[in-house]
């Protein structure tokens, strides 16, 4: 008996209710997962006498009968969206999950996934959910590193950069930079083999390159050069002590070496990239911290438009938080970045918060002439929240 005549006897001889069963269980069986869902919502929308024309739509339902149709909803939807992934199919799986705003599943089951995918069409369907839909970048990072090269990764992370939590900014990040200082360390080393046969294996880039001019010599270069400076630009998203700054360190030391010509500028205050850059790292490794402060103080002191004076405020806010300089962060914020919100790393109200300095909060927006936010503020400063719920500025 096929399954028409099959749902057709149950019909007649049991019911609706019990054909609807029928449906479910055989759909069940045969991984049928996308008519499981329309299903599920067919039975329940048929329980409460609604129409079942379009089963899975939430537009006919009354608002009374909306809290037990959207529960069958997220109950198909999880359920459904489990059978893909259980078929190897988390593409499909992330309708379902997303939906109901659950990218956990999907994001796991992404990670257990090989770093290298040969199909063209199934890598730009993975690298589309997991890098530019947030649900797994760094794998879908790797996969783009695998599948289409560096240059187009660098690529894909300026555009999804914006989008990311920083968590997964930094976690990019270090996959960047793993990757060039890999393929630039094997270049080098290979170089300095041509010469040097017999040296000793496993050294790291800054001891390739030490006291070797002659590497550099003829604006020779080991990695393309606008990789190495868009990589060293997000690893200023790495928090110590992760390996990875240093590894960063590194790269911005070996691209101080190269020839004038290949060091590419980058936005203010990096103009002069790769020593900026090491500044920057530096201030984060703590290592002579106050020379790295006070080279980005200079910058903001030197630069002469106002308006630019908040990219440079920016900066040096962003590495006095990082460096847990609070006080100082206060008052390079209070005169350059008051007016700063959530949609930035640096938020002026959330440095207020985690500086314990609401009166400087309520003293701008009062100059603001900002009435809910110094009311914000000052109920902040007398009835301070119970929960840990002001979030602290993250870089």
């Amino acid at each position: 008996m096929n399954h028409f005549d099959d749902l057709e006897k149950v019909q007649q001889t049991q019911g609706a209710t019990a054909a609807l069963d029928r449906l479910i269980d055989i759909l069940r069986a045969e991984k049928q997962w996308h008519n499981l869902f329309d299903a599920m919502l067919l039975k329940k929308k048929y329980e409460l006498g609604l129409p079942l024309i379009r089963p899975t739509s939430l537009k006919d339902v009354p608002e009374n009968f909306r809290p037990q149709v959207e529960e069958t909803y997220l109950q198909a939807a999880r359920e459904v969206g489990t059978g893909f992934i259980g078929d190897g199919d988390p593409v499909s799986a992330w309708m379902y999950y997303k939906v109901i705003g659950d990218p956990t599943p999907v994001a796991e089951a992404l990670d257990k996934m090989p770093d290298r995918i040969s199909d063209p069409e199934q890598l730009d369907r993975l690298v589309h959910i997991a890098l530019y839909q947030g649900v797994n970048p760094v794998k879908g990072l790797k996969w783009m590193i695998n599948g289409q090269g560096v240059c187009s990764s660098i690529t894909a992370m300026d555009q999804a950069m914006p989008s990311l939590t920083p968590p997964q900014r930094v976690e990019c990040a270090k996959v960047l930079v793993r990757t060039i200082y890999d393929e630039l360390r094997e270049s080098v080393q290979r170089h300095v083999e041509q010469r040097i046969p017999m040296i000793p294996p496993n050294q790291t880039l800054d001891q390739l390159i030490a006291g070797r001019d002659w590497l550099f010599e003829g604006g020779t270069y080991h990695v393309d050069v606008s990789h190495l400076s868009a990589v060293v630009r997000f690893a200023r998203s790495i928090e110590p002590p992760a390996e990875e700054l240093e590894l960063a360190v590194q790269l911005a030391n070996y691209g101080m070496r190269l020839d004038p010509s290949l060091q590419y500028g980058g936005d203010p205050p990096f103009s002069d990239i790769y020593p900026a850059h090491l500044q920057f790292f530096n201030v984060l490794l703590d290592r002579n911290r106050e020379a790295g402060l006070k080279y980005f103080r200079k910058q903001l002191d030197d630069e002469p438009d106002a308006e630019d004076k908040v990219i440079f405020a920016y900066v040096l806010v962003d590495l006095l938080v990082r460096s847990q300089r609070l006080d100082e962060a206060i008052q390079v914020a209070e005169e350059f970045l008051n007016h700063l919100g959530d949609e930035v790393n640096v938020s002026f109200d959330e440095l207020c918060v985690q500086a314990g300095r609401l009166d400087v909060l309520k003293r701008v927006r009062r100059q603001q002439n900002n009435l809910v936010g110094f009311t914000s503020a000052l109920v902040r400063e007398t009835n301070p929240p119970t929960a840990s719920s002001e979030e602290s500025p993250s870089a």
